[in-house]
């Protein structure tokens, strides 16, 4: 599952990339100095890891993973191709969820593409783009449904009021995943087109390091701005992220987050939101061998879990021995979680809860 990093050109993407991943992608102050996408894979900061690790003393510790885009910057125009658009609306398209980072900072070091600091003005042009890409799509889809559609083909009638109504919301300026539709409907007709305005986002308000514990009134204006489209919004210092980045131990760096009000770097915040953002909840295995966070759908069925450690895990799937994280954090080992009863045996049809502690017994 990847989380794809979008904006203008020059609002801080490649910084707050290289701050997520440490792949140091360029970054310097002029458009486009990314053209290709980098990828970084990047760890899920999570306590209840460290604290497993803390009571099982395991001779490894693997975490749960995100990827992250950072994709080229986008311009006015890019929907009909302008600067990188075709290869920048290629790249987002396959992606999962989309970082919307905008520029809620001063700084005439910085030059801005539009020449002044308006994040809304910002969203809106990189929304535009992104929705007459999607009425492009959603038209081509509803010149082949309305033949159909004049034959009497019920089917075809129901799907295309959808898209009529989906067009009618991309020219008013709505996002796809902002349009009122039918759960079934949306599912069957509007899922399949991939509509880049369909995947979740978040916006990320790239602050000031004086801004970055409670924000200022660029950060009040985009929340405002985006009150009705059910996304999150969050801000951070990207520039102060990437200084924190670069000092060499957890001691340095705590004691710059502690001089600043923060209680970890907005980057740890900025992960786990991404993960939430693509639906992702985590369990966990804990031996002596090894500690691990693994990565599954919300709503994940038991097997379909122990199929992220290996298919046959799953086609052979007899049970699960469950802890629940309270219980094993609660009690300090799996033996005296066992001796108090609270071990429990779980069938085919248990869904996965976040944080549970697992295994698997299985036959193949």
């Amino acid at each position: 599952m990847k989380a794809g990093i979008v904006g203008l050109p020059n609002v801080g993407k490649s910084t707050l990339f290289n701050c997520l991943s440490n792949a140091k992608a360029q970054s310097a102050n002029f458009p486009f100095c990314t053209i290709e996408p980098n990828i970084g894979v990047v760890n899920v900061p999570d306590s209840r890891l460290e604290k497993l690790e803390e009571l099982v003393h395991p001779e490894r510790v693997q975490p749960a993973t995100v990827e992250i885009v950072d994709i080229a910057g986008l311009v006015k125009g890019a929907s009909k191709g302008e600067g990188l658009g075709n290869q920048f609306l290629g790249n987002i398209r396959e992606t999962d969820a989309i970082l919307h980072v905008l520029r809620c900072f001063d700084n005439d070091n910085v030059v801005h593409v539009d020449g002044s600091i308006d994040p809304i003005r910002d969203k809106e042009t990189i929304d535009m783009e992104l929705q007459l890409k999607d009425l492009e799509t959603v038209e081509k889809k509803l010149d082949k449904v309305k033949r159909a559609a004049k034959t009497g083909n019920k089917e075809a009638q129901k799907e295309e009021a959808v898209l009529l109504k989906l067009k009618e919301g991309l020219e008013s300026g709505t996002s796809v995943r902002a349009i009122a539709i039918e759960k079934d409907d949306r599912q069957a007709y509007v899922n399949p087109l991939q509509c880049i305005t369909d995947k979740p986002v978040m916006y990320v308000c790239n602050v000031d390091e004086a801004s970055a514990v409670n924000g200022n009134t660029y950060v009040e204006k985009v929340k405002e701005a985006v009150a009705g489209e059910n996304a999150e919004v969050i801000y951070l210092a990207v520039g102060t992220e990437a200084d924190i980045a670069e000092l060499e131990t957890y001691e340095e760096r705590q004691l710059f987050l502690e001089d600043m009000g923060l209680s970890e770097p907005g980057s740890a915040k900025l992960i786990r939101g991404a993960y939430t953002l693509l639906d992702l909840e985590t369990y966990f295995t804990a031996g002596v061998k090894e500690v691990r966070a693994w990565t599954i759908p919300v709503g994940a069925t038991a097997p379909q879990a122990a199929g992220v450690i290996h298919t046959d895990f799953e086609k052979g799937f007899i049970r699960a021995e469950v802890i629940s994280y309270a219980d094993y954090e609660s009690y300090g080992s799996e033996a005296k979680v066992k001796e108090a009863g609270k071990m429990r045996v779980e069938g085919k049809d248990y869904v996965v809860q976040d944080g549970d502690v697992m295994h698997f017994r299985f036959n193949v």
